[in-house]
């Protein structure tokens, strides 16, 4: 008896609807990955409204572990998307974060391109 065989992507791509092919391309080209995961954009769009949000106020917002949000806002500072900056309330660490221009872009530029994809998609179902 021989095994099933899994079919490979260009099998999958031929045999699905030209619509289906073409909304997976708009999909998956020019998506900004490091905005893509849902804590890095929370984070974003919250600061893309203010000048400035400390790190509670954003772990408050995002409903995110001190450990899990650190980590998401190192990778935004590390690609330029924010400015990081540390002082001290009294005694007490106090940090707040800032959108930069390039990250104020890039969010601009990854929501451009989610419109353009709901705007696919509602062609697509207007059409069935």
């Amino acid at each position: 008896m021989a095994a099933k065989r899994k079919p490979n992507k260009s099998e999958v791509f031929a045999a699905a609807p030209r619509a289906v092919v073409s909304a997976t391309k708009v999909a998956s080209e020019g998506v900004d990955k490091l905005i893509h995961e849902p804590v890095r954009l929370g984070v974003l769009c919250a600061l893309a409204g203010v000048e400035r949000l400390s790190f509670v106020e954003l772990k408050r917002l995002l409903s995110t572990t001190d450990g899990n949000l650190s980590v998401h806002l190192r990778r935004l500072e590390e690609a330029a998307y924010l400015i990081c900056q540390k002082s001290f309330r009294g005694r007490t660490p106090y940090t707040t974060y800032q959108l930069t221009a390039a990250g104020r872009a890039a969010l601009e530029a990854y929501v451009n391109h989610m419109e353009a994809l709901v705007r696919h998609a509602n062609r697509v179902f207007k059409t069935r």
